[in-house]
């Protein structure tokens, strides 16, 4: 049996070969990517954000975050789902961004928008209804 090795995005992005454009599934309802856009490190998904992917959303975003200093803009515009399993794992990302003093904005559709503001997180999160604002509250 041959063990090959796989480079990880920590490895790939310290390498300098750009992020992966399209979308890795990282569970069978979840997939996510990044890019750099407007001076931000801008994470996309789309499925669900619930309780069987928020660890792999956690996992994910921890293993970008280190290799950028930017500022992070998660759009979240695609999501179908999110319970609170979900909003456990926003918070905990923002709380990364927060400890290393970097600023972040999350955007989101209308079923986001309402989860987050059911729990009065929208300030918290820094709540964005689209990236034009979020990237230009992040420019501030």
């Amino acid at each position: 049996m041959r063990l090959r090795c796989i480079p990880t995005l920590l490895t790939i992005a310290t390498w300098g070969i750009d992020p992966i454009t399209e979308l890795q599934r990282l569970t069978v309802s979840l997939r996510g990517g990044f890019e750099r856009k407007q001076g931000c490190l801008v994470f996309h998904f789309t499925g669900q954000l619930d309780a069987y992917s928020e660890k792999q959303f956690i996992s994910y975003v921890n293993e970008v975050l280190p290799a950028h200093s930017n500022s992070v803009v998660f759009d979240l515009s695609k999501i179908d789902f999110i319970d609170s399993s979900g909003l456990g794992a926003l918070v905990q990302a923002a709380k990364n961004c927060n400890s290393s003093k970097r600023s972040f904005c999350i955007v989101g559709n209308a079923r986001v928008k309402q989860t987050i503001k059911l729990v009065r997180l929208e300030d918290f999160l820094n709540f964005k209804s689209d990236l034009t604002s979020a990237f230009s509250s992040l420019a501030t």
